[in-house]
């Protein structure tokens, strides 16, 4: 079947069915969702039951920068400062240092085992060098897998911000392997532009939007969602037009906006939520259409030997070496070994040697593919199974109580009180969300010339309204009267 304008929706949303109906029932059986969405690509593929010929790295290339931006996006938006702080030179460590050791010590195996040059080998090992973002999230949350201490903010942290390392590393090695006249001095300066370029531009950035954001009068609620993608994706171009790494920004400007009060956060978290999982499924849908499986089968034998090597070797060697100057126990540095799962993003970073006509670029990606299907089927399936083993789950009786305390936490207030905002009070003509009101309370509703009204963090607060504030207890009431400059009596 060729895929024409004409069909390709009805295509794309029986595919779309198809996945959310299989994933729907792919962990009853331990497999993975994310190999499912590949599978049901390759089924609809020119080699299999579908007949959808597709053979176009380039717009699979697009697809899987535009599902990245939105995927490593929803993930800094979800990541809460407080609970990576403790972790974070950990992350740091594990994805630069970990990611620049998993490359080498695969390239040089690579080097040594088959007939590619020592810069194929590399090439190959830095593609292969990061965790996924997207099957780290999306096996930690569906099988809700409870860690003791920090291990699910280190897994979700490294995941998180290991693809621009891994990124950057594939450039570089792309363009040894393609140039002749190129040296890895020479390519020295644009490595750490990438990385510094990138780091203070999300983060610039990140500081600019929240202002954006809270300071632009939308007419629609939605537009705000409109507004937060079209900054999503200038902070990615903006960084890689000036020769930074557009990855590392987004991944950097999303989780400082996503520990900043700003309007209609909800929404925007629950949005950006629904198009990483969108993007995920679409990602996967077309790099299953991209391959040819038949093209698999001859690397079966030395792809198998390469993930062997990056699960068994390469990537516990990288954790022990990257977490060796900090406190951590043996268990935790196994299970972080073990949880070096590959995913959609390494199958994307192999387009890139195929666009650019490296000799051995079409071996490279089928054996990108191999290894990080292997990867998800092996250590995804794994993953409770290896907690478990190393003892590092929660209880289940406490796993359930950790979780009914959080939702309480955040959804019940024990305290409804009536604030009235006198004439002259300074934070009058100020909108709701630069209050800076605790997190433990709510603006349940405002009378307002005796009409109800439900605030959002737009709102204008006016003379003589009267506030209706839940809060969970005396303190947090009291942090509200200070944020309003008012006193208590």
């Amino acid at each position: 079947m060729t895929v024409t304008t004409e069909n390709i929706l009805l295509i794309g949303s029986i595919l779309l069915f198809i996945s959310l109906f299989a994933g729907k029932t792919s962990f009853k059986f331990g497999v993975p969702v994310l190999i499912l969405f590949i599978s049901i690509g390759m089924l609809a593929g020119s080699e299999g039951i579908g007949g959808i010929y597709f053979d176009n790295p380039k717009t699979a290339q697009f697809i899987g920068i535009v599902a990245l931006n939105f995927i490593l996006f929803s993930g800094g938006l979800d990541t809460d400062w407080k609970l990576i702080k403790p972790v974070l030179w950990q992350g740091i460590s594990l994805s630069t240092l970990g990611v620049m050791l998993t490359a080498f010590s695969v390239g040089v195996f690579v080097w040594a085992v088959t007939d590619f040059t020592i810069y194929e080998g590399l090439l190959l090992g830095s593609i292969v060098s990061s965790t996924d973002s997207a099957a780290v999230f999306s096996i930690l949350r569906a099988k809700s897998l409870a860690l003791k201490g920090n291990l699910r903010a280190t897994l979700e942290l490294e995941s998180g911000s290991n693809d621009p390392m891994a990124y950057i590393l594939t450039i570089v090695f792309t363009g040894l392997v393609v140039s002749q006249d190129s040296t890895l001095l020479g390519i020295i300066p644009m490595f750490f532009a990438q990385l510094i370029l990138g780091a203070i531009i999300g983060l610039v950035f990140g500081k600019f939007s929240t202002w954006v954001i809270n300071k632009i009068r939308l007419d629609y609620e939605g537009l705000y969602i409109v507004l937060v993608i079209a900054i999503m994706f200038f902070t990615f171009s903006f960084t890689n037009f000036v020769g930074g790494n557009g990855f590392l920004a987004v991944y950097l400007s999303s989780v400082f906006l996503g520990n900043q009060d700003l309007i209609h956060k909800k929404k925007i978290l629950k949005s950006f939520d629904s198009f990483a999982w969108l993007m995920q499924i679409v990602l996967f849908l077309t790099l299953g259409l991209l391959v040819f499986p038949s093209q698999i089968i001859p690397v079966v034998g030395i792809g198998l030997l390469i993930s062997v090597f990056l699960i068994v070797v390469a990537r516990p060697l990288s954790v022990f070496i990257s977490l060796a100057p900090f406190k951590m126990n043996s268990r935790s540095r196994w299970f972080l070994s073990w949880v070096g799962l590959r995913g959609a993003v390494p199958i994307v970073f192999a387009t890139y040697p195929l666009l650019a006509g490296a000799e051995q670029a079409n071996m490279i990606f089928d054996i990108v593919f191999f290894v990080s299907i292997t990867s998800v089927l092996i250590q995804g399936t794994t993953l409770p199974k290896v907690a478990g083993w190393l003892n590092l789950t929660l209880p289940e009786e406490l796993k359930k109580r950790t979780k009914t305390d959080m939702e309480l936490s955040d959804s019940i207030k024990s305290l409804l009180t009536e604030i009235r905002i006198p004439n002259k009070s300074p934070v009058v003509g100020k909108q709701i969300v630069q209050l800076g009101l605790p997190q433990t309370t709510l603006i349940s509703f405002i009378l307002r010339n005796n009409k109800y009204i439900t605030p959002n963090g737009s709102t204008t607060l006016e003379a003589n309204d009267a506030l209706f504030v839940l809060s969970e207890n005396k303190d947090s009431l009291s942090e509200v009267f200070d944020c309003l400059d008012m006193n208590q009596n």
